[in-house]
């Protein structure tokens, strides 16, 4: 890692976006970057990646379907969503705690739980967040992120061309799809910028966070430190309430990166 501290402030020190409706944060932090626009953000804002943008509905179908009511699979979700209100608060190692308790509550949470290995990166727990990654992304290899997050993991465990060797495959479309062929094969992480300059918001936040995790994974502080702090800055890392604009701040945070 370019970084090596990765101690995490107290919440109260460091201001997160608040999100729109239930994904939102309780209180009163101020979104950092630019002021809302008056209108919403257009359908075309939203990447397609809607286990960011929307909690997993599976606990509730495995309960309906099992007739495990408010027990089992229900209580593990709600105990999920300590874990990620933690995470968005700067606590990565109680969000962790909450994911495990959420596991012990109903084993079948454990191959869905990516936010889990998000933390666990945080943590510097490389292993078992690209054992989480893995796991997910067998259930559902429709999710690109995933791969990048265990390649990631791996990179820092095995370095980055034994990591390549051990890539997941997986589909992908739109900014995504170019971002996973970074990772995978290596390139230019400025084609990737260039090519979505001027597209939706949240491509051009995709495109800055990624980017910006690419020249991490590569050793290169400074022009990762750019990136990232650019994709907090932007439109969407500063108001869409997406699961990845609070990592995107966690990140900096975990790095003492300052968004002035």
């Amino acid at each position: 890692m370019a970084s090596t501290s990765m101690s995490v402030r107290s919440p109260a020190s460091f201001p997160f976006p608040t999100a729109a409706g239930a994904r939102g944060r309780a209180g009163s932090a101020q979104p950092v970057g630019p002021k809302p626009l008056s209108s919403p953000l257009p359908p075309a804002a939203t990447p397609a990646v809607p286990r960011r943008l929307l909690f997993p509905v599976a606990a509730g179908i495995w309960d309906f379907l099992s007739g495990g009511g408010a027990g089992g699979a229900a209580a593990a979700s709600l105990v999920v969503r300590r874990g990620m209100q933690l995470f968005r608060q700067g606590d990565v190692a109680g969000s962790v705690a909450e994911f495990d308790r959420a596991i012990e509550l109903d084993q079948r949470q454990k191959q869905y739980l990516w936010q889990r290995g998000l933390s666990l990166y945080y943590m510097d727990r490389f292993e078992e967040g690209a054992e989480q990654f893995r796991l997910d992304v067998a259930a559902n290899p429709n999710d690109t992120e995933e791969s990048i997050w265990c390649f990631l993991c791996e990179a820092q465990l095995y370095g980055v061309d034994e990591a390549r060797k051990r890539f997941l495959e997986a589909n992908s479309r739109s900014v995504m799809r170019e971002a996973y062929a970074l990772f995978k094969d290596g390139g230019d992480p400025e084609k990737l910028a260039s090519n979505f300059s001027s597209g939706s918001e949240g491509e051009i936040f995709y495109s800055s966070l990624y980017i910006g995790l690419y020249y991490e994974s590569q050793k290169n502080a400074e022009l990762a430190k750019s990136h990232i702090v650019a994709a907090c800055r932007s439109p969407y890392g500063s108001r869409s309430g997406d699961y990845m604009a609070s990592l995107a701040l966690v990140h900096c945070q975990c790095r003492n990166w300052t968004l002035e």
